[in-house]
């Protein structure tokens, strides 16, 4: 099968294309990025730190997914709507990672999903899909007497807060107990406060370091406290989980799937 990778010289994108490499019945046929990036006209391997592999890195995304049959995009928001145009011209599947997509962006996700297959996962590893299911079935189990605090830490170099994951995580918890949609919800916490209302659900973010993802959702009550936690030490495991992603994706029919697809997760 052969893939695109839209952010090649981006960590992710160098990830996904070193990992690609070591897998049975994948090919790298397209990596791009944007025309002010170092690395256009490089071969894409050597900047990923393996062999060359005589795909060069450009800012052509057309001619770039020409040859393939899946996109797997951890690009930045911004310019998704057009890359989504390209996408459906070239009729390549489309496997999506960016994180900080606003409402507009979500809004043409949905539209192209009618013409060509599309994941957009607020992340890959598959530890991280297992905790996405644990922390909605405990939030359906765990009553209000159980206050939910999410935490996430990420490195200095990520630019947007919080993280896809810890949204995704709130929203499932929000889900499992019936809240509307962010209306309880808040962001860290300053100053006089006051008690903790019930039924309030506290994200925060942290940034430091080289941290590759740490998430942690905590339940905890008079007497007792639940903390399910994900920690991932490398890259790979979101490169990996994509890459899985990619091949599922591949000859099925338009519409919008997920990582519950893809796992098989009930």
């Amino acid at each position: 099968m052969n893939i695109c990778i839209c952010g090649a010289a981006g960590r992710m994108g160098k990830r996904l294309i070193a990992c690609a490499a070591e897998a049975e019945n994948l090919n790298v046929a397209g990596a791009v990025d944007v025309p002010q990036c170092l690395l256009i006209g490089k071969d894409s391997g050597i900047a990923s730190g393996i062999e060359k592999n005589n795909i060069l890195i450009t800012d052509d995304l057309e001619s770039a997914c020409a040859g393939a049959d899946v996109v797997i995009d951890f690009a930045l928001a911004d310019g998704i709507t057009d890359r989504l145009k390209i996408y459906e011209k070239e009729k390549v599947c489309a496997v999506f990672g960016t994180t900080a997509v606003d409402d507009q962006g979500k809004s043409a996700i949905e539209i192209t999903s009618k013409n060509i297959p599309i994941i957009h996962a607020p992340n890959f590893s598959v530890g991280v899909n297992l905790l996405f299911a644990l922390a909605k079935k405990s939030a359906k189990i765990l009553d209000e007497n159980y206050d939910i605090e999410i935490i996430e830490m990420h490195h200095h170099h990520k630019k947007d807060a919080p993280s896809g994951t810890a949204v995704r995580l709130v929203e499932l918890v929000e889900e499992a107990r019936g809240l509307e949609y962010e209306k309880k919800r808040i962001y860290g916490r300053e100053g006089d406060t006051g008690t903790r209302p019930k039924g309030e659900i506290a994200v925060h973010s942290l940034r430091g370091g080289d941290v590759v993802g740490d998430h942690t959702v905590v339940f905890a009550a008079d007497g007792e406290r639940i903390e399910l936690t994900h920690k991932a030490s490398s890259r790979d495991t979101f490169a990996k989980g994509a890459l899985r992603a990619a091949q599922f994706l591949a000859g099925k029919e338009p519409g919008i799937y997920t990582m519950k697809d893809v796992l098989g997760i009930e």
